[in-house]
């Protein structure tokens, strides 16, 4: 049997773990942390929805929007959290051509868990940079992704390059 060792998994279990044993949504758990937006990788938040960095990214930029409350799926969203979410994905596209200068971005959701998503409780939109001739081919071929900045850095770029309302 291969054994493939993932120590950095057992951070982040017990990050999403509550007191009791039971296990909290990732996203809930860190809206209720109590910890400054710096430190949650919590780009931006509005009334409805919020942008985070993803906190084991595809690529550098890597952002998910979402909403605040957890729903599985699209239809599920009330229409100003609708209008809100897609607000902010745009917001969060003009905040990585302005800090990434990106000659594409890829935008995507996974619905349910056969249709990707990590998450499959709390729907979240991912944004991210690309580059013709970037790296990201790394994570088909050689399961490893390239990343070249510290997430303190990527959260700083984009939270200074956020469209200020």
């Amino acid at each position: 049997m291969d054994r493939l060792w993932a120590g950095w998994r057992g951070e982040y279990i017990e990050d999403v773990t509550t007191n009791d044993g039971s296990r909290a949504s990732v996203f809930k758990h860190i809206l209720e942390s109590g910890l400054p937006d710096e430190e949650t990788h919590i780009v931006w938040r509005g009334p409805l929805t919020f942008a985070i960095l993803n906190r084991f990214p595809y690529i550098s930029g890597h952002l998910l929007v979402m909403p605040y409350r957890e729903v599985s799926d699209l239809e599920d969203l009330t229409p100003e959290e609708h209008r809100e979410l897609w607000s902010t994905v745009t917001d969060a596209v003009r905040a990585i051509k302005i800090a990434y200068h990106a000659d594409g971005l890829n935008i995507g959701v996974n619905l349910g868990t056969a249709g990707g998503a990590g998450v499959p409780d709390h729907l979240h939109v991912h944004v991210m940079p690309r580059w013709i001739a970037d790296s990201n081919f790394m994570t088909s071929v050689a399961e490893t992704r390239v990343l070249s900045e510290a997430l303190p850095v990527t959260w700083h770029k984009l939270r200074d390059a956020w469209p200020r309302t």
